[in-house]
C-alpha cells in the first residue's frame, strides 16, 4: 500500500525526544549473522545515560546513544553480549571460510573442476583446465582420446569483490591452496573430421595420482568444437542487449547492442554466447540461427539532421552490426564492427553541436575478416549531455542530444524581483530518490530508522530548490513505491532529462570500518557524466564543510543511462554514530538541498 509522507511527519519521526529512551537496539547484524570477513561492527543506539558494553568491554558512543564499533572474528561461531543497564542482547556471528575446503585423503576439492559449465570454442583455440587438490599428487585430464598433463602452482593468488575498494582493501589475496592448471589448442590436438558439423569432445575426466592411489572424476562442464564451415548467427531481440566482456555477470559491461544486431556466435559458455567482435552476451536476449555467411556490411555514405534537440547521425548499412561508443572529454567515438568502408561521400551541415567528424578504417591482418570503421564526433561544446543507439532496419541511428536552452530570467525583471533570479530556467532534471517500500528499505541507521525516508526527504527538498531556480523537475517516485533498478532507468530514458540525480546514503560491508568511516560519495560510470560527479563532490565537500568519502566509477544501474549525464550521490553513511545525526537533523537537510541545487546552477555555469 502506497503512503504518502510529508515532510513534517518525517521531521517529527527525527527529531523525537523518545531518542533519550531508546532502549537497546540493534540495527545490524541480525542475531544469527554469517559471514566470511575477519571482523563485524555492531550498529545500534541506546539512551545515553548509560554505558553499553559488549563482552564486558565499554564501548564509544555519539552524544544521542548510538554505536558502530568494530570487533575480530575467529572462524566458527562467535558469541557477543551487549549490554545496557537491565538489558541484553546476544548475536552470535558465524565466520565462515571463503577458501575450498580441502578433502583429506586421496581427492580433488569439490567444484574446483574445470569447466563447470558446456563451453564451445573455435578450432585452433586454447581451452585451460583447472582443479584444486592435494599438494605432492600427480594431475592430468583426458579428453577425446588424448591427456593433458596438469602443473601445480607454487603459488595462487585471488581478488577481492569489486566491493574491496569501498573499504580499502582491494589487494591481491595469496591462497594456501594446490591449484594444478593446464591448456590445450583444441585444433591440433583435437582434429575436426568432419567440418560441416559441431565435435563433440565429452566431459573431460580428471585424474589425480597420490601415494599409489589414483582417483578420477569428471568436470561438469562439456567441451564441443565449433564447426569452421557452418556459422550460427545471433540476432539480439531486447531493446539493449546487454554485452559483457566475459560470459557473467561478474565481467565488465560494453555498449549495449541495439535490438537487431547480428552477429557470428564463436564460442559458447553455460547461458553466454561470445560474438565475434569479442563481446559476450545472454542467449535468452537473442534469436539464433544458421546461414552459409556470416554477417559483413560495406558502408558507403553517411548523412544526418536535426531532429527537435538532437543530431541523429544515419549509418546505412546491409546488416545490423555490433557497436561500440567511447567517449572523451570533447569527442565521441563510434566503432561499427564486421564493417568494410567504401566511403567517399558524407554529408554532414554545420550543427549547433558538432564541430567536425572524422572516419577511419580499422584494418584487419590479411585473411582475416573482421574489420572495422570508426567515427569520432568532435563537439562544439565543453559538455556532452547523452546519446542514444538505435537500428532503423539495417540502418544505424545515432542520436546526440544539444546542450539545454539555459535561459536565466532577468534579476531586473518583474519576476526577477519578486521571485529571485532563475540560473536553471530551461533545464529539466530528474530526482531519483533511492529505494522506497517497506520490501526495500536501503541502508538502516543505529535506531532502524530507514535510508528510503531520509531520500524521499532530501529528494522533496532538492527538487523545492530546483524549481525555485526555474528548472522543470521529475521526482521518480514520491511516496513508497516498489521501483527495481530497471523502473528508475526505463523513466530516464523515457523522460531524457537534461540531467538525472539519485539521491542516496551508504553503508560497508562486514569488513568496514563504520564508526570511522564517513562523507559524501560520488559515482559516474559514463564520460559525459565525470565533470558533473567531481563537481558537485567537491562543492558539497566545501560547502557543508563534509568529509569526502571518493568520487568512483562505477556500473550501476542509475550512472548507466547514455541518455544524459547520470550521477549517483551517496550524502553520507547511515551506520556512521555521529554522520547519523547530521543526516537526519532537518536543519541540516534544508542546507544540503540548497547546496546541491547551487552546486547544479554553478556546475551548468561551466558548461557554457
Amino acid at each position: 500500500m502506497k503512503r504518502i509522507l510529508g515532510l513534517a511527519a518525517f521531521g517529527c519521526m527525527i527529531v523525537s525526544p523518545a531518542w533519550a529512551e531508546q532502549p537497546l537496539y540493534i540495527a545490524y547484524p541480525p542475531a544469527e549473522h554469517e559471514t566470511t570477513s575477519n571482523r563485524i561492527f555492531f550498529i545500534g543506539s541506546a539512551s545515553p545515560d548509560a554505558e553499553v558494553t559488549v563482552n564486558g568491554t565499554v564501548i564509544e558512543r555519539s552524544p544521542a546513544g548510538h554505536f558502530a564499533p568494530s570487533f575480530p572474528l575467529e572462524m566458527g561461531e562467535n558469541i557477543f553480549r551487549l549490554r545496557h543497564k537491565d538489558e541484553q542482547i546476544t548475536l552470535k556471528i558465524n565466520r565462515i571460510s571463503n577458501l575450498p575446503e580441502i578433502p583429506e585423503g586421496v581427492a580433488f576439492v569439490e567444484d574446483s573442476l574445470e569447466p563447470k559449465v558446456n563451453l564451445s570454442r573455435l578450432p585452433g583455440e586454447l581451452v585451460c583446465f583447472s582443479a584444486i587438490a592435494p599438494p605432492n599428487g600427480r594431475v592430468s585430464v583426458e579428453l577425446g582420446g588424448q591427456t593433458i598433463r596438469l602443473s601445480r602452482q607454487n603459488q595462487a593468488f585471488d581478488l577481492p569483490s569489486n566491493f574491496a575498494v569501498l573499504t580499502g582493501n582491494n589487494e591481491p589475496i595469496a591462497l594456501e591452496i594446490s591449484k594444478y592448471q593446464g591448456c590445450v589448442e583444441i585444433g591440433k590436438s583435437f582434429p575436426v573430421s568432419n567440418p560441416i558439423n559441431p565435435v563433440n569432445l565429452g566431459q573431460p575426466q580428471y585424474k589425480l595420482t597420490l601415494k599409489g592411489e589414483t582417483v578420477t572424476r569428471k568436470a561438469p562442464g562439456n567441451i564441443t568444437i565449433i564447426s569452421p564451415a557452418e556459422f550460427e548467427i545471433a540476432e539480439v531481440t531486447v531493446d539493449e542487449g546487454v554485452a559483457r566482456t566475459g560470459p557473467s555477470t561478474t565481467y565488465s559491461r560494453l555498449t549495449p547492442l541495439p535490438k537487431g544486431t547480428r552477429a557470428r556466435i564463436t564460442g559458447r559458455e553455460g547461458d553466454y554466447l561470445r560474438l565475434d567482435y569479442g563481446g559476450w552476451i545472454k542467449a535468452d536476449e537473442t534469436r539464433i540461427f544458421k546461414e552459409k555467411m556470416p554477417p559483413q556490411s560495406f558502408i558507403r555514405s553517411a548523412s544526418s539532421r536535426q531532429v527537435g534537440e538532437w543530431t541523429e547521425v544515419y549509418f546505412p548499412l546491409q546488416i545490423p552490426v555490433p557497436v561500440t561508443v567511447k567517449q572523451d572529454n570533447q569527442s565521441l567515438t563510434l566503432t561499427l564492427y564486421n564493417t568494410t568502408a567504401q566511403t567517399d561521400t558524407i554529408r554532414f551541415d554545420d550543427s549547433p553541436l558538432i564541430e567536425r567528424m572524422d572516419w577511419e578504417p580499422v584494418l584487419s591482418p590479411m585473411g582475416e575478416q573482421q574489420q572495422a570503421v570508426q567515427y569520432t564526433f568532435h563537439f562544439k561544446t565543453k559538455q556532452q549531455w547523452g546519446y542514444k543507439l538505435r537500428y532503423e532496419g539495417t540502418t544505424l541511428v545515432l542520436s546526440l542530444k544539444h546542450p539545454p536552452k539555459v535561459e536565466e530570467e532577468s534579476q531586473s525583471s518583474f519576476f526577477g524581483d519578486i521571485l529571485g533570479p532563475k540560473p536553471l530556467a530551461g533545464m529539466y532534471i530528474l530526482i531519483d530518490p533511492g529505494h522506497g517500500s517497506e520490501n526495500d528499505l536501503g541502508a538502516k541507521g543505529p535506531t532502524g530508522y530507514p535510508e528510503k525516508d531520509v531520500n524521499l526527504i532530501v529528494s522533496y527538498l532538492l527538487q523545492n530548490e530546483l524549481i525555485k531556480r526555474g528548472a522543470r523537475v521529475y521526482m521518480t517516485r514520491k511516496s513508497e513505491e516498489d521501483l527495481f533498478p530497471q523502473d528508475r532507468v526505463k523513466m530516464i530514458n523515457d523522460e531524457e532529462p537534461d540531467l538525472a540525480i539519485s539521491v542516496h546514503y551508504n553503508a560497508l560491508p562486514d569488513n568496514g570500518d563504520a564508526i570511522n568511516t564517513k562523507g559524501i560519495g560520488t559515482f559516474w560510470y559514463h564520460p559525459q557524466a565525470h565533470s558533473l560527479a567531481v563537481f558537485l563532490h567537491n562543492y558539497l565537500v566545501e560547502t557543508l564543510d563534509r568529509p569526502s568519502y571518493g568520487v568512483f566509477w562505477n556500473n550501476l544501474a542509475l550512472t548507466r543511462p547514455a541518455v544524459t549525464p547520470s550521477v549517483l550521490l551517496e550524502l553520507g553513511f547511515m551506520i556512521n554514530p555521529v554522520e547519523f545525526e547530521w543526516i537526519v537533523n532537518p536543519q541540516e537537510q534544508r542546507k544540503l538541498a540548497v547546496a546541491l541545487a547551487d552546486g547544479i546552477v554553478e556546475w551548468v555555469k561551466t558548461t557554457q
